[in-house]
């Protein structure tokens, strides 16, 4: 499951940096991280399909900056090995940019391992402790102003979400907006597991990366996400206009979807900038 921005992976960036390659490193040191962790994890690789002729120039590019930002092993297979990989895609899929070092995760148990792993590390949490205030001092410390805690640090790290603008705009001259974007899933049952071997991607827009059709570690299947830009950055509701533009996206991918097998509807709100 992939929960950043659009385009800020190593196969969505224009230009290399320290970021992406570290994030290239980070995807090979992943097996041996989950094992130690006992999360559940398959390198199940990822496909960017164009689903139309002129997506050729469009794949390359993506191709030409996965390889620029160290990402192996990329490769773009055309429409006959591609329905032979995944005989369950749409038919009028074209071609499509393999990713071979794409996987999926459990997202709740790898958190929850971090955070166990964290505190055997010595790391304290602090729960239900909103940041007011942030004050950097004359010694170029950082006072965080938490209800009735005041915290001395020497760094912070901006890990709010959609609320890092509000973090950010506490302490640096360089003041940013986070958008709100939500996204509309539905989840399948099991009986769909083997639909298809990779995560399917649609080639991606100005809104980001289409819908994805992708199998979770558990065996269900997730459908989704829409992308809309909202003004309330705690509105997780579903909606039926969302919903219906997912599968009306996802029937690009699959012709076929079966609702009676859909276990449940669900959005998540990701920032955008």
């Amino acid at each position: 499951m992939i929960r950043r921005p659009p385009r800020s992976t190593p196969l969505y960036s224009s230009a290399a940096s320290d970021v992406y390659k570290r994030q290239v490193l980070g995807n090979k040191m992943f097996k041996d991280v989950v094992k130690e962790l006992g999360v559940p994890y398959k390198n199940n690789g990822s496909l960017v399909v164009s689903f139309e002729n002129g997506g050729r120039e469009m794949l390359e590019s993506l191709l030409n900056q996965g390889i620029e930002n160290g990402v192996e092993g990329l490769k773009i297979i055309g429409k006959e090995e591609l329905l032979k990989k995944e005989p369950g895609l749409n038919k009028s899929a074209c071609e499509a940019l393999f990713v071979p070092t794409g996987g999926i995760v459990s997202p709740y148990e790898l958190t929850i391992a971090y955070a166990e792993n964290a505190a055997e590390n010595g790391v304290e949490f602090f729960r239900n402790k909103e940041v007011t205030n942030i004050k950097k001092e004359e010694d170029n410390t950082f006072s965080v102003y938490c209800g009735d805690k005041i915290f001395k640090t020497k760094c912070i790290v901006n890990a709010a979400g959609i609320y890092s603008g509000k973090i950010n705009n506490m302490i640096s001259k360089n003041k940013i907006e986070i958008i709100a974007r939500r996204g509309e899933y539905y989840l399948l049952n099991k009986t769909h597991e083997n639909d298809f071997n990779c995560a399917i991607f649609q080639l991606p827009t100005k809104m980001g990366k289409g819908t994805l059709i992708a199998k979770t570690v558990e065996g269900t299947v997730l459908i989704g996400p829409t992308a809309e830009d909202i003004k309330d950055k705690d509105d997780t509701r579903t909606t039926s206009e969302g919903l219906k533009k997912a599968l009306k996206f996802a029937k690009l991918t699959k012709e076929e979807i079966p609702l009676r097998d859909v276990i449940t509807t669900f959005s998540g709100i990701r920032s955008h900038s």
